[in-house]
């Protein structure tokens, strides 16, 4: 299932913050992660993720290091800083308020069956 952009353009920087909470990784890393998490639903391409990426560090939310890889390959490693991590914590509230109104508007409540 394709998602509208602006929907997964909402949910991205928490998803990314999220998986940045396991530990530091670089973009295409990221990337196998949110889609592996997720079941496949969620996938960022890099002209999604890297331009979200850039954004979170200009707001102080991640940092990034330029390291050498294994292979020779400069790779930018991202963390997440505790800025980052406060954020990370008050989205996450919102978006299990937010799912809960829209639970209850669907009629998603604990029934599971939608009124007619």
């Amino acid at each position: 299932m394709k998602f509208e952009r602006e929907l997964l353009k909402g949910v991205a920087p928490v998803v990314v913050l999220e998986i940045l909470c396991r530990g530091e990784m670089y973009g295409y890393e990221l990337s196998e992660a949110i889609a592996q998490r997720s079941g496949g639903i969620l996938t960022l391409g890099k002209g999604t993720l890297y331009p979200l990426l850039y954004n979170l560090e200009a707001k102080g939310l991640v940092v990034a290091q330029t390291r050498l890889a294994e292979n020779g390959r400069k790779r930018r490693y991202y963390s997440i800083t505790s800025q980052g991590k406060d954020q990370l914590s008050a989205q996450k509230q919102q978006w299990q308020q937010l799912q809960k109104g829209v639970d209850m508007v669907f009629g998603f409540g604990n029934s599971g069956v939608v009124p007619a």
